[in-house]
């Protein structure tokens, strides 16, 4: 017997007990017929205090978010090009670029990052002309920052009018322990929050907001598991209410 037909008798048991039987045996039926029972879930490796993998699963493959995050510029590697800003280091800007890059600018918010050709903080970042860039790859960084809206109207001002920005951002997500140290972690985000700010600065026609996970991979993302250790069925099938990853396209109108 399936698993769904194994539901639905569980319903229709459920509800002729609540016709026929008191309130104490309608609850022995409850826990007797849910699937699984109640305390019968086999959690296996899960079951304990500590992740499988402490860095995201690195150490076992490709991060459940990075698959997220790859599979989304993927689909939009034509938008980078040109001239292109890349926060910390040129992690996806060539690799997704190719050569319809011609140059490539990484911002720092300090010193001493030797990838970093601009250093400055993005909610103040007045030295950095308006209009100069024709895509920006903003991969998991706005949860770092405090002041989003600051971040993002310099996001909004620095593109060149018909410029992409292609941004994500965690939902469903583990602390990231060295940033929250290093200069904060305070924000997990959902769609409709992401379509609120960037509706602050872009035309909303010109904004794509997207969430990708499931209840599977959001428990293998805050376990550490590796996406080689899920299907790809199991990684791409959507479900808005266990939104792990959350993607954004926003294009700056063009110039009038």
């Amino acid at each position: 017997m399936n698993a769904h037909l194994k539901t639905k008798m569980g319903r229709t048991l459920r509800s002729i007990a609540q016709r026929l039987f008191s309130h104490s045996a309608r609850r022995w039926i409850q826990r007797h017929t849910r699937w699984p029972p109640v305390g019968r879930a086999r959690l296996g490796s899960l079951r304990r205090f500590t992740p499988i993998s402490p860095v995201w699963g690195f150490d076992r493959g490709l991060p459940i978010d990075r698959y997220y995050i790859e599979r989304f510029l993927t689909t939009h590697a034509t938008d980078i090009r040109g001239h292109v800003l890349e926060i910390k280091e040129d992690l996806y800007s060539s690799r997704f670029g190719g050569d319809r890059v011609n140059r490539i600018d990484v911002l720092h918010p300090e010193e001493g990052n030797p990838a970093a050709t601009i250093v400055a903080d993005l909610t103040c970042a007045g030295q950095i002309p308006a209009d100069t860039f024709d895509c920006i790859v903003l991969t998991q960084t706005l949860t770092f920052i405090y002041d989003v809206r600051a971040a993002v109207a310099t996001l909004y001002r620095i593109l060149k009018p018909d410029g992409v920005l292609l941004a994500t951002v965690s939902g469903i997500s583990k602390i990231s322990r060295e940033d929250m140290d290093r200069w904060g972690h305070y924000w997990s985000f959902t769609t409709q929050s992401s379509q609120r700010l960037f509706d602050e600065f872009f035309p909303e026609a010109k904004i794509t907001v997207n969430a990708h996970g499931n209840v599977l991979t959001a428990v293998a993302l805050l376990h550490g598991l590796a996406s080689e250790e899920l299907s790809p069925k199991e990684l791409d099938y959507c479900d808005p209410d266990y939104q792990v990853l959350i993607t954004i396209r926003a294009v700056k109108p063009e110039a009038v």
